[in-house]
């Protein structure tokens, strides 16, 4: 960090035992007290009248008035900032840095300590200090920025705020190569806190050096910094990505409590982070600036805190671009009240919907390309439609097990995939299991609609020999799947012996099979994972975010 030493004399200022009062020590007595918040400083004019144009115009209405006493409101940087200038004009060593310049030069003008009343006075000081020292530091500039917020409007008057962000914007959009100065990189190779000295560095300097300094910044601040950044036109879009995910990433918690969603502060904070973190996207939505990851992340905290409508679509704008390159993890959503589901079914609903027209499926599930009378193009591949379809059978395996979901809804989701986008049906088959056990009352009219969604002729030979046990399946499916796992000269006697009364084996099959018993999962992906208890609520709970 750079540094400042102004003055030569020792410093002679001591504090009484309340610290309320402040004097010098000398052997002439203080003529002058000089108010500044609750504390009282003992000083002498002389110093103060050769430096501070306002101290020489106080201390002269004062003695008009007939008292020694002057009052100072609202000097930038409090009572500190204040001794710090008035030990300048005694002479005395006083010492500047990042931390305290800022609010020193504020206060100088202030108290108009200017070329005017004398030269090399305290504003002439810290001007040569900011430009040739704390200008030129990295890590200086992004310190004295951050001390900006608490002195404004001084701070924005006098251009410091702008001048901070003049010269981290010229550092970070600087070519790597050039890069002399320490960082601090803490991804990817780095597994904790690093400060990287570039000088010692052998191995070359990331284009994305600077976004973790950055994520220091107030949002406000960073919003500014950003701004400045991207109009130099020298950052690419995925480096602001970068930037972007790792200041979310810094301030956007893993989980939010239920309690506090419901608290308009809280949420006010985190929807304006978002707000801002969306609005400094890179304006081409098709670009890979970020992943689909990413953006469902910010969608979940913008529905957990009752984003408005205009942000939850950009970012489902964004989503749908690479809905095929989510996860099932990703795409659990919790849902707000008065919602009865754990998770946001609708929202998953919307976003396959929009996919789907974008790749040009009616809600038939027809693809407008296959029509004669339609002329339309898409960059939808079918390996981007066979991805997502795994991912939405993955996803309603998932939701399966909530004893609030209903038929309709998990109709909804199966069918919202066009049959052809569906390789197999054996992840169909597993979301169809989980629901029918954790849904072991279903009427058995709903029961062989939700069974009918499958086609057993598309499961694979472990997903048949599973459900040919599955006493949960109606008994046509469970028919369907005994002869479909035997060989062909054993479907043949099946066939005979099916037509005769009996299935194989000479046992009558009991017509209450389908909701009695359970049956063995298969070792292959068709096992139907665990279900989860459905004891715990939706509501009072950590929402998670990652």
């Amino acid at each position: 960090m750079k540094f400042m030493k102004l003055g030569s004399k020792p410093d002679a200022f001591q504090t009484d035992g309340g610290g309320d009062s402040r004097y010098v020590l000398s052997e002439l007595p203080s003529d002058i007290v000089i108010h500044v918040e609750e504390a009282r400083f003992y000083l002498h004019k002389f110093p103060l009248l050769s430096k501070s144009s306002l101290l020489q115009r106080l201390i002269i209405e004062a003695s008009q008035n007939g008292t020694d006493e002057v009052y100072i409101h609202d000097i930038p940087g409090g009572v500190k900032i204040f001794e710090i200038c008035a030990k300048f004009c005694y002479g005395m060593v006083v010492t500047l840095n990042a931390y305290n310049v800022v609010a020193a030069r504020c206060a100088a003008e202030f108290l108009g300590m200017t070329e005017d009343v004398d030269k090399s006075n305290l504003v002439f000081k810290i001007e040569v200090f900011l430009n040739s020292g704390i200008f030129r530091s990295w890590k200086d500039s992004i310190i004295a920025l951050q001390t900006t917020d608490a002195l404004l409007p001084w701070s924005e008057q006098l251009k410091l705020a702008a001048r901070c962000i003049d010269s981290i914007a010229s550092k970070a959009t600087s070519n790597p190569c050039n890069v002399v100065w320490s960082y601090t990189y803490n991804r990817k190779s780095a597994s904790s806190d690093e400060i990287v000295e570039a000088r010692k560095n052998s191995q070359p300097v990331p284009k994305d050096w600077w976004v973790e300094d950055l994520c220091e910044l107030d949002v406000d601040l960073y919003k500014r910094v950003m701004v400045a950044v991207k109009s130099r036109g020298r950052i690419t879009s995925d480096v602001v990505g970068e930037a972007l995910k790792a200041y979310a990433s810094r301030w956007l918690p893993e989980c939010f409590d239920a309690a506090a969603i419901d608290d308009d502060a809280y949420s006010m904070a985190y929807n304006h982070l978002l707000e801002t973190i969306v609005w400094l996207l890179p304006s081409d939505k098709g670009s890979s600036c970020c992943s689909c990851r990413f953006f469902l992340k910010l969608l979940k905290v913008a529905v957990l805190i009752g984003s408005g409508e205009m942000l939850k679509e950009e970012l489902m704008d964004r989503v749908i671009l690479q809905l095929h390159k989510a996860s099932v993890c990703d795409l659990l959503i919790p849902a707000r009240p008065p919602a009865l589901t754990t998770y946001d079914i609708q929202l998953v609903l919307t976003l396959v919907g929009r996919f789907m027209r974008r790749a040009g499926v009616t809600e038939d599930g027809i693809f407008l390309n296959n029509l004669d009378q339609e002329m339309f193009e898409t960059d939808v591949d079918d390996e981007s439609l066979l991805a997502l379809s795994k991912i939405v059978d993955g996803y309603l395996a998932e939701v399966a097990s909530d004893p609030n979901l209903s038929v309709s809804s998990f109709v909804a989701v199966a069918t919202s995939m066009p049959d052809a986008a569906r390789a197999t049906h054996d992840g169909l088959y597993t979301a169809i299991d989980v629901f029918l056990k954790l849904h072991p009352n279903l009427p058995k009219a709903e029961k062989r609609k939700i069974s009918s969604l499958m086609d057993v002729k598309k499961l694979s030979k472990e997903a048949c020999i599973h459900a040919a046990q599955n006493d949960r399946l109606p008994l046509r499916v469970v028919v369907q799947s005994s002869r479909l796992s035997l060989s062909s000269r054993s479907r043949r006697m099946f066939d005979r012996l099916w037509a005769g009364g009996k299935p194989p084996g000479g046992e009558v099959v009991s017509k209450s099979s389908d909701t009695s018993g359970s049956s063995q999962s298969p070792r292959s992906s068709a096992k139907p994972p665990a279900s989860k208890s459905s004891s715990s609520s939706s509501r009072n709970r950590r929402y998670s975010v990652s």
